[in-house]
């Protein structure tokens, strides 16, 4: 690579309009794709330091409002109105049908059952035997190690530490809580002086790598599934049989039949999530707010469940095992990001429980619409009116 090949930069103070546009000229010398539009911002490239290198511009992702949506939940009580960055024409719609139809049946509940970030340390040892008695010593230290992380880094706190033993190894999932962030890098941070400590005190000096993929960060797992990874966040409610029928066009019993139908589905496919379509709900909502778009692969993952009630009113719920998600940090703090989350009451610290629960609720919004609109064979006819760009 020559020397007129490399992207330029400036070691002392890269995010500014002029290197952005010293950037944008050089995409255009190189490619000969001119970037008017992406180089067309209005936010200030200082703003950007430490959330992305070589900047340039911005994606210019659509954004729609959808709502409101009636939350009766632990934290997030009252009427929100929900942004999404899509690009999926009907999408925006369909949630707020969804919305609608919850808000009518008195409101989405919800509530975080359990708070764990996880960083995946594996240990290495001589034989199965040394690996074995090294998990006993870390269950008699485990307080010591807490005392570690609390004096190497602010925010999060060590709740426990999970052990796997395979051959000769031990598995770890040090496991924390992380207040409004979503915790992935200071998770991090921690494990290392907590790793730091247990080789320079444990008599055998064990080997270690910081991740054995067990923690499978941006992945989907079945041991997020089981152990939670981020949040686990439950939202339910109960539709009304005469609002089905007015607002969805569908009969409760026969939704019934098709949880069951698309549950068998789920799992004769293996899927991730056992509901009509989870992602799209939390990619438009963290694209819009700034979370690590990434995520979206742990978050989407779920269960969907649904009982038909006595009375013909049907039970319906989502549980988010995995759902990691912060308002504070990262992404949230930029310009367009902030404005998002401030629009639900969700930036800064105490409001990631608020955040988490809206996310879900809005999942199960989506749950609801798609799933009574593939029943009253509406699907391909709303997209056709609303979701092609002619």
């Amino acid at each position: 690579m020559s020397k007129s090949d490399r992207i330029p930069r400036d070691r002392e103070n890269d995010h500014n309009r002029e290197m952005a546009s010293q950037r944008a000229r050089f995409v255009a010398e190189m490619t000969g794709a001119k970037l008017d539009t992406v180089a067309s911002y209005t936010i200030d490239p200082a703003v950007t330091q430490g959330n992305i290198e070589n900047f340039t511009g911005t994606a210019q992702v659509p954004i729609g409002i959808a709502g409101p949506l009636k939350m009766v939940g632990e934290h997030a009580k009252g009427d929100f109105y929900i942004p999404m960055a899509t690009t999926e024409g009907t999408l925006v719609a369909s949630y707020s049908r969804g919305m609608r139809v919850i808000s009518e049946c008195g409101g989405a509940r919800t509530t975080v059952v359990k708070h764990s970030m996880q960083r995946a340390p594996v240990f290495l040892f001589e034989n199965a035997l040394e690996a074995r008695d090294f998990g006993q010593w870390l269950r008699d230290n485990l307080d010591s190690i807490r005392g570690v992380v609390i004096n190497a880094v602010e925010v999060p706190r060590l709740t426990e530490i999970e052990q796997y033993a395979v051959a000769n190894m031990l598995y770890t999932r040090f496991c924390y809580t992380t207040g409004d962030a979503a915790g992935q890098n200071m998770t991090g941070k921690a494990t290392l002086y907590a790793c730091e400590w247990i080789r320079a005190n444990h008599p055998s000096k064990p080997r270690y790598i910081l991740s054995g993929n067990v923690d499978t960060d941006k992945k989907h797992s079945m041991m997020n599934m089981i152990q939670t990874r981020g949040k686990r966040v439950i939202a339910e409610f109960v539709l009304n049989r005469d609002v089905a029928r007015e607002l969805l066009r569908v009969e409760t019993e026969w939704l019934y039949k098709f949880r069951q139908i698309a549950s068998v589905g789920t799992h004769l496919a293996g899927g991730a999530y056992s509901g009509a379509h989870s992602a799209n709900g939390i990619a438009a909502m963290f694209i819009a707010t700034g979370q690590d778009a990434a995520n979206v692969s742990e978050s989407h993952a779920g269960l969907n469940y649904g009982e038909l009630l006595d009375n013909g009113d049907f039970y319906w719920s989502v549980t988010l095992p995995a759902l990691i998600c912060a308002t504070y940090g990262g992404g949230t703090g930029l310009p367009t990001q902030r404005e998002c989350l401030e629009m639900m009451d969700c930036y800064g610290t105490g409001k990631a429980d608020k955040f988490a629960e809206i996310i879900a609720a809005v999942v199960l919004a989506g749950d609801v619409s798609l799933s009574s609109a593939i029943l009253a064979h509406e699907w391909v006819s709303a997209h056709e009116t609303m979701g092609r760009n002619r």
